[in-house]
């Protein structure tokens, strides 16, 4: 009698001793090299399905690559909560010490393609998949606190320049006019350029690096209370980088072979999960005190005001079976959050809740979610009326795809009081697009000032200068000069010296493509792109930060600087970093 169908734990577990050679509907095939042939020197026969079959498979088992963060490696393991935070989040995960979830991460380079080098000078992707009681949470984040931009309409734009150019097919590797052109234009992606110019930029492996959630979540506890929130997650391995001159001895691969060997030989990598959290109240003074606002994916929290609370830890203890099943087909959704984690009005992140599983229903297909390494593992059998498509590989059987009452699917109470955790938004609808201020330039003023010291200083600027070298037109670097001159002039006569290039004196007399300059006193160079003003501006004055009369109710009261964060500490550094 026929077996049921194979699971996917079982197939991947089966020694290649243990099974025999057929073709894909089962049946078995003597040798996987013999073709049939109209004699033993004539043409082959239509009728050899095995050959077809062998063929056309191939030619179709590529998958789209992703369209960031192409270059990827990954692993399994678990996450442990060792302090409760039940205080401040209703998530089971963190109901009490002790608590365990299986997880699958996945670290990526940003900008390269599938085949990239592993050490190339990029920010790095860095995403968890807790696979919690209550379903699956998906930490969509990077290696660095923050990111080039804050407009989510400039995210597309952004990631063209970091590909080839469309006319020379060149890599910013070796033309890097299209790379220096964008940051010129968008002086708010200076704090992420002293990061990715500096040590950071290539960090020693996947191993030796921490992550951010960069995106402000909410956190919501049982009593319907809500604080704002920031995940870091620090290597207990420490961080390490690789100079620009020593990347090239290094293997293409380096980071998914040093990740897997470590695995392998039970050196497993674990990472501490740690929050940041504030209030509402505090979130609106903070913008009212030191403008940064916690929307702002280029912003950072200070430490020191708002001091990291340890949670948990997960560790990396399990190798993929199949790269492409385990590692190439997982998909990751920043809108996959479990009860007590609510998305923040942070626009970038809202425009990544809808991108991230549409680019997966294109790439792996839209029933993605039903292939092992992304499907849940709840202890309740789940239910919708999501049904067919391609590749249903469970279709919920002859269960009524509608909301019937014969035979009736039940329902769990919502345990969260969404009319409280969200803001309140009465206003017309408008046009947005942030602007320039000197606020901007404080965290990587600081973070030249006070973290880099003076041979990270000369290692950033030989960077810098190096990548500057195959820019084909000398203004985009007097204004790139420009906004580090807003930084520190000593930054910016260093690159000066570095390149040959004398740049302006600052960004007052500039106007830029990418964002309103609202350190410019001359009105035609205020606005964006050579825009009037007339009809709208889309310049608003809070700049998109948390305001008072937006917040319906106040949230958690107990969550702030006085509070709950008696289990955190500060770090080093300024401001975060």
């Amino acid at each position: 009698m026929a077996t049921q169908p194979r699971t996917y734990e079982d197939d991947r577990n089966t020694a290649s001793q243990d099974t025999v050679y057929t073709d894909s509907n089962g049946v078995p095939v003597p040798h996987p090299y013999e073709a049939q042939r109209a004699g033993a020197n004539g043409p082959l026969l239509l009728q050899d399905f095995h050959l077809i079959d062998l063929i056309s498979h191939f030619d179709r088992e590529r998958i789209p690559e992703r369209v960031v963060h192409a270059k990827g490696s990954g692993a399994h393991g678990t996450f442990k909560c060792t302090k409760s935070l039940d205080d401040l989040c209703i998530a089971d995960m963190f109901s009490e010490a002790g608590k365990e979830c299986p997880v699958t991460v996945r670290f990526s380079t940003v900008g390269g393609e599938a085949g990239s080098h592993d050490c190339a000078r990029d920010p790095r992707g860095f995403s968890v998949k807790f696979r919690t009681e209550e379903g699956n949470w998906d930490m969509v984040a990077n290696n660095t606190p923050v990111f080039f931009l804050r407009d989510p309409a400039k995210f597309p734009h952004f990631i063209h320049t970091q590909k080839r150019d469309p006319s020379t097919h060149l890599t910013h590797s070796d033309d890097s006019t299209m790379f220096w052109d964008y940051l010129s234009q968008n002086p708010e992606s200076v704090h992420q350029v002293l990061i990715l110019m500096g040590d950071r930029g290539i960090p020693d492996g996947y191993r030796h690096m921490h992550g951010y959630s960069g995106h402000t979540f909410k956190l919501v506890n049982k009593s319907g209370d809500w604080v704002y929130a920031q995940m870091h997650m620090k290597s207990k391995q420490g961080t390490g980088f690789i100079t620009q001159e020593d990347s090239a001895n290094y293997s293409p691969d380096y980071s998914q072979k040093d990740l897997y060997g470590a695995i392998e030989k039970g050196d497993y990598p674990s990472w501490s999960v740690e929050f940041q959290t504030m209030t509402a109240k505090e979130a609106e003074e903070l913008w009212e005190t030191q403008k940064i606002n916690v929307f702002d994916l280029t912003h950072v929290w200070p430490h020191k005001q708002f001091p990291l609370r340890e949670v948990g830890e997960f560790t990396l203890n399990e190798n993929a079976k199949n790269y492409f099943a385990e590692v190439e087909q997982v998909a990751f959704n920043p809108a996959h959050m479990p009860p007590g984690v609510e998305p923040s009005a942070d626009p970038v992140l809202q425009s990544r809740l809808f991108s991230y599983p549409d680019t997966h229903r294109h790439r792996v297909g839209v029933n993605y979610q039903q292939l092992p390494v992304n499907s849940s593992r709840t202890s309740h059998r789940g239910a919708n009326f999501q049904r067919d498509g391609s590749m249903a590989f469970f279709n919920q059987g002859s269960r009524p795809n509608y909301l019937s009452s014969i035979e009736p699917i039940s329902f769990r109470e919502r345990s969260v009081n969404l009319d409280k955790v969200h803001g309140e938004f009465i206003s017309d609808a408008v046009t947005f697009l942030s602007e320039i201020k000197p606020e901007d330039f404080n965290a990587p003023r600081a973070l030249w000032e006070k973290v880099f010291d003076d041979k990270a200083k000369a290692r950033f600027v030989s960077n810098v200068s190096g990548h500057m070298s195959t820019c084909r037109y000398p203004e985009i670097i007097k204004r790139q000069i420009a906004i580090f001159r807003e930084v520190s002039d000593d930054l910016a006569t260093r690159v000066e010296e570095a390149t040959g290039i004398k740049g302006y004196d600052g960004i007052a007399n500039l106007q830029f493509n990418g964002t309103h300059n609202g350190m410019t006193s001359n009105s035609k160079l205020r606005y964006a792109n050579g825009m009037s003003g007339k009809n709208t501006s889309s310049v608003h004055g809070h700049n998109g930060a948390p305001i008072k009369a937006t917040h319906k109710h106040e949230s958690n009261h107990h969550a702030g600087t006085n509070g709950t964060r008696v289990n955190g500490a500060a770090i080093n550094g300024a401001n975060g970093h």
